[in-house]
């Protein structure tokens, strides 16, 4: 997709980067496959806020996205490429030969009209779903399953991508986008491709406005609170932060701290770490 640069009429304007839609279809709105988004403002059954920073937002309808794709030895079609507004990469609307419409997530190259299949038969070409013991060495995919049947799980946002490494019986090697190595059984499926919309990292918001339009609230800095507040906080003027490392704002380390429990037990499936 192209990139288009605005005229700087206003400031929020001046520096924003946005992707071109042009070539999107609009799309009939398909009620069966549409969901209405219930926002929780970050917080849990309890009304205690769990992940801050979020709430408000535009309204919007949450896509029915098939990331299992079962339907074996089916051929769909490929009806439009649309929108989501609930992720960066863009979305495919299938037409099956049995009569039913599926959305799944539309690869780089993935056109109208394209045909594409599901199963240990089908081709090694773009949008096709197979399982990786019958996925090509070197093959890039994405949309992949940590479990037999449980759908995708990995690699599924704007312009992701893993590679198929190699087999080692019961399992393939998987260099997954941060670089991280790691075993996922060979009857896992994955799709071939990578994820469409991949100029969605060099787009700028070009205003704080269309971040709250997001969902995203403010954050402040730890510093700028008083000390009851946050662990940063207090001090005449602009302070240091006074003690061995950062911490979040219940006295916890931040930044770099290690937060991953041990003895995981999908550690073992890991051959090379991303750091």
């Amino acid at each position: 997709m192209p990139l288009q640069k605005l005229n700087p009429t206003s400031p929020g304007t001046r520096h924003q980067v946005r992707i071109s839609y042009k070539s999107l279809s609009q799309g009939e709105k398909i009620k069966s496959l549409f969901k209405p988004l219930k926002k929780s403002g970050g917080r849990n059954n309890r009304g205690v806020i769990t992940v801050r920073h979020r709430g408000g937002g535009s309204k919007r309808h949450m896509r029915i996205i098939d990331f299992k794709r079962e339907k074996e030895g089916i051929t769909g079609i490929v009806q439009s490429i649309e929108y989501d507004p609930n992720r960066s990469g863009f979305i495919a609307l299938i037409n099956y030969n049995d009569g039913e419409r599926r959305y799944i997530l539309a690869p780089d190259g993935l056109e109208i009209g394209s045909k594409i299949q599901s199963g240990p038969k089908a081709s090694i070409s773009i949008g096709n779903t197979l399982p990786l013991k019958v996925i090509p060495s070197g093959t890039v995919v994405h949309n992949i399953e940590l479990v037999p049947g449980g759908g995708g799980k990995i690699a599924r946002s704007a312009g992701n991508a893993a590679q198929v490494l190699a087999r080692e019986g019961n399992f393939v090697l998987i260099r997954l986008p941060s670089s991280e190595t790691r075993r996922l059984l060979i009857n896992c499926n994955a799709t071939i491709g990578q994820v469409s919309n991949l100029d969605n990292k060099n787009t700028s918001l070009g205003k704080a406005g269309r971040k709250r339009h997001l969902g995203f609230r403010p954050s402040v800095r730890g510093s700028a609170m008083t000390p009851r507040d946050h662990p940063h906080g207090g001090g005449e003027g602009r302070s240091p932060i006074g003690m061995p490392g950062p911490k979040t704002p219940w006295g916890k380390p931040a930044l770099g701290y290690k937060t991953r429990k041990k003895n995981k037990s999908s550690d073992k499936f890991i051959v090379k770490r991303r750091k």
